[in-house]
This record gives structure tokens, sequence and C-alpha cells, in this order.
């Protein structure tokens, strides 16, 4: 049972949180319209596309800086606790730190839960929108729909695969495409062509000026010509931007993205676990950020408030920073991903307990 005080807390806890978030998404929202506004009014975006971005900017800014609202949240009303010598007067009562705790832990689990629901449910759809919308007006095509991948390479099946120098959504066309299909270890043909268009209405594809050559036992045959219709076991989805597609998928379907992506020897294999990984690291870090801002706020100290504050918003920042600099090494070197991932939450985890073990003193 939840007593007078445990309520009082947690309800203080996630009353804070709220207001955070009400307080600085507004200001996001503005400072993103400043920078955009022009682009928008020049591609003449309609409302309701704009509407629905900011919608999904919402969900997306949330996610983003989760760890920095939730950590000054905890600050600033346990900074008041302290500075009303309240916390003086529920230790002194003979309540312990640890019990002191229980319902900053419950409200971390509250919101640790609900950035999980957000993670899975939430955050794909708002991701695919977001991401969708900055392509398709803000990205610099003068307003025109076009997605363009430049040097694709990837392995549609264990024995084939194909390159494209660049692809454009808008056209279905790739430019300067390859593909080679091999048997155990010897390459069977190999074919190039100046361009591919896909065919929407048959599903086929058409190449120009190409060249086929099969490798025979003895000697190759190769075939050439202008243009060709015909049919490869590779989707659409193989020459299109994949750098963000893994943020825009529900769980289950990223599960099978990955692998999926790993049959076909993928490159950007660390960036999509990175993606996967996070869903569950940052609901965690909820309960780690919670102990150290309880942990540095409690005590009151020279500078009061304005000093929890400042030291708040320096290891938010740090957290911030180092969850970016890990996943970025984990995406573009060959440090293992599950390991980049959770070293900040590792890191801070060992800051939590050290201050923990200081504050009970």
């Amino acid at each position: 049972m939840l007593k007078i005080i445990d309520k009082y807390i947690l309800k203080r806890y996630l009353v804070t949180f709220i207001v955070m978030l009400l307080m600085f998404i507004p200001i996001g929202i503005i400072i993103d319209v400043s920078e955009k506004i022009n682009k928008i009014l020049a591609n003449k975006v309609p409302f309701i596309e704009v509407a629905k971005y900011y919608l999904d900017f919402t969900i997306y800014f949330a996610n983003l800086l989760f760890p920095i609202f939730l950590f000054l949240s905890v600050i600033w009303f346990t900074s008041k606790l302290a500075n009303n010598t309240e916390i003086i007067a529920i230790l002194s009562s003979g309540i312990s730190f640890s019990r002191f705790l229980r319902p900053f832990i419950i409200g971390a689990t509250i919101v640790s839960l609900f950035a999980l629901v957000m993670n899975i449910f939430l955050m794909p759809s708002a991701a695919a929108g977001f991401k969708s919308f900055r392509y398709k007006y803000l990205s610099n095509n003068n307003g025109i729909n076009v997605k363009d991948r430049s040097d694709v390479f990837r392995q549609t099946s264990k024995d084939e695969y194909i390159y494209v120098s660049s692809f454009n959504d808008v056209s279905k066309m790739a430019f300067y495409f390859s593909m080679e299909k091999f048997k155990g270890d010897k390459l069977q043909y190999k074919l190039n062509a100046n361009k591919i268009k896909f065919n929407q209405k048959d599903s086929t594809y058409t190449i120009y000026n190409y060249t086929k050559r099969k490798v025979g036992e003895f000697n190759d045959v190769i075939e050439t010509g202008e243009k060709k219709d015909t049919v490869f076991n590779f989707d659409l989805d193989d020459l299109t931007p994949v750098v963000y597609i893994a943020e825009t998928l529900p769980l289950n379907e990223l599960n099978k993205f990955i692998e999926k992506e790993k049959s076909r020897g993928s490159s950007n294999i660390n960036t999509y676990l990175v993606v996967l990984y996070k869903k569950y690291s940052i609901p965690v870090s909820a309960f780690i950020l919670t102990i150290i801002a309880v942990s540095v706020s409690s005590m009151k100290r020279r500078g009061g408030m304005g000093m929890n504050l400042a030291i708040g918003i320096i290891l938010a920042f740090a957290f911030v920073f180092l969850d970016k600099v890990f996943g970025v090494l984990a995406e573009a070197s060959t440090a293992p991903p599950l390991l980049a991932v959770w070293t900040p939450n590792i890191l801070f985890g060992i800051l939590a307990i050290f201050l923990l073990r200081n504050a009970k003193r």
C-alpha cells in the first residue's frame, strides 16, 4: 500500500515530468518552424501535411530528449523538497533513504513503461512520417519528391548481388546497374545495363543498353541489346533508401527485417541493431537517471536549486552525448552494437551506485 508520503512524491514526480514535456516540446516546435518555414512556403506544402508532420515531430522530439526531460524534472522537484527542508523532515521521521526512494522508483517504472510503449508502438509511424516529410518537402530537390540513393550494393539472395550507382524513387529508375549470379564460389553470369526501370503495372523491369555475359566451362556467351523486359528476384525496396528504414518498422517487422538483411550480407546491420537495442535501453535509463537525480538533489547545498539544475543539465547532456557517440561508433565501425548502446547505461549505472552510497551517509 502506498502511504501519503509516497502518493505526494509520486504525484510531484509525474506532474513535473509532464509539465517539463509541455514546456519544452512547444519550444522545440517553434524553433523547428522558424528553421523550415521558408521551405514549407516555397514548396506550398498543404496545411494538413504540416499538421501531421508536427504531430510526428512531437513524438519524435519527446523520445529523442526523453532522458533530459526526465532528469531535469526529478532534479527540479527534489531540489524544491530539499530547499524546503521536506527531505530532512521525512528522513528525520525514521524513514530510510532507500525507503524514501520507493515512490521515485514507482514513478520511474511508470515513465519506463510509457517510453517502452512509445518506442514500440508510436515511434515507428512517427519516424516514418517525420522522415518522409523531410525527404518530400525539405530536402534539396526543389520540392520534388525525390529519394536518391547513391552507390547501392546489396546481396539480394544467397548467391545474387546487385549494384546501382543511383536510384530515383519518382521515376523508379536506377543507373549503371550491375548484377552477379554465383553458384558456390563460381560466377555463372554478370549483367550490366546503363539503366534499369521498374514497371509497376506488371512488376517487371526494363533494362537499357545491356550486356549479359554467361560464363561457360570453355567459352563465355555474351548477349547484348538496347532494351529488354525481364523479371528479377529482388524487390524495388532493395534499391530504395534504407538509411532510416529501421526507425519506421514495428518491433516484429524490425526483427524480420534485420534477419533478412543479415542473410543478404547488408553493410547497415549495425545501424539497424542500434535502433532495435535502443528500444529497450532508453526505458531502463529512466531508473538510472532517477536514482542519480535524487542522489544529486536530495541534499541542500550552497547555490541551492540553481546549482542542482546546473549539475543536472551537465549530466543529462553528458548522457545524451555518450548515447550518440557510442551509437555512431557502432554504426561506423565493428564495435558490437549491443555493447555500444548499453555503455551509457552501464557507465551511468556505476555513477548512480556511487552517488546513492554517498547520499545514504
